[in-house]
C-alpha cells in the first residue's frame, strides 16, 4: 500500500453502559480489511461490564486505547478521542453499530480520487437489533460543498455520524458540549464552513442498529436541536 491507502485512520467510540454490544463493534474493526487503524475507546461513566470488555480488547491489540471518564455525555466522550487521535483520517463509530468489512478502505479510495474532498460518507443499512434483518437502506444523493445542504436538513448528505474527516493541519475538531439532539449535525455545520468537498461511497459503510434509544434515530430530533 501507499499514500492514503496506507493512512492511520482513528475511530473513536464512545461509550456508556453498552456491554450487550461493544464486543461485536469492536470486533467489526478487527475485521476491517484496511489494518491501519486505532480506536480510541471511551468509557463516559459506565456502570455495567463496558470498561472490562473495552479493557481486555485493548489488552490483546495496541491499535485500540482506552480513557475512562465521569459521566459527560457523547459529545465530551467524542472531543477526548478528537483530542487524543493522531491518525490522518478520523470517523466515529457507535458502540452498538458495526463497520462492514471493507468501511474504512472505501471510504479512503473515495479520498484518494480527489485532494479537495475532505469528508468521505458511505450506504448505511438499517437492521434490527441481532443486525440479522435490513430494515432500510440510506444512501446520500449529494456531492459537493455540503454547507448548505446541511443546514437545509435535507437528508442528502447526513444520517448520523458516518462521515470520515481527512484530518487537517491547523484545524479545530470538537462538538459542543450540552446538546441532547443534533450534535453530529452541528459538527459537520461546522467543519463544512471551512469548505472542502463531501463525497460517498455507493458500498455499506455502516450496519446501524436500530431501536436503542439513539438520539440520531430520527432527523425530527436535530431539526428541534
Amino acid at each position: 500500500m501507499s499514500g492514503i491507502a496506507s493512512s492511520l485512520v482513528s475511530v473513536i467510540i464512545p461509550f456508556y453502559n453498552a456491554e450487550a454490544f461493544l464486543a461485536e463493534t469492536l470486533d467489526s474493526l478487527l475485521n476491517q480489511s484496511h489494518s491501519h487503524w486505532e480506536a480510541w475507546l471511551i468509557n463516559d461513566g459506565s456502570r455495567d461490564n463496558s470498561a472490562q470488555i473495552a479493557q481486555e480488547f485493548a489488552q490483546k491489540d495496541a491499535r485500540f486505547r482506552y480513557h475512562e471518564q465521569e459521566n459527560a455525555g457523547v459529545s465530551a466522550a467524542r472531543n477526548v478521542g478528537l483530542g487524543k487521535m493522531t491518525g490522518d483520517f478520523f470517523c466515529f463509530l457507535d458502540a452498538d453499530d458495526v463497520f462492514p468489512e471493507n468501511s474504512l478502505a472505501d471510504r479512503l479510495h473515495i479520498f484518494q480520487q480527489d485532494s479537495a474532498v475532505e469528508f468521505v460518507d458511505g450506504q448505511v443499512e438499517v437492521k434490527d437489533a441481532q443486525l440479522k434483518s435490513v430494515q432500510s437502506v440510506w444512501m446520500p444523493s449529494f456531492e459537493g460543498a455540503p454547507l448548505a445542504d446541511l443546514v437545509a436538513i435535507t437528508g442528502r448528505s447526513f444520517f448520523g455520524p458516518t462521515w470520515m474527516f481527512r484530518r487537517l493541519p491547523n484545524r479545530t475538531y470538537a462538538f459542543v458540549v450540552g446538546h441532547t439532539h443534533g450534535e453530529d449535525l452541528l459538527f459537520y455545520i461546522q467543519q463544512a464552513q471551512y469548505g472542502g468537498l463531501y463525497r460517498y461511497t455507493k458500498s455499506t459503510i455502516l450496519n446501524y442498529r436500530k431501536g436503542h434509544g439513539s438520539a440520531m434515530s430520527n432527523l425530527k430530533g436535530p431539526e428541534e436541536g
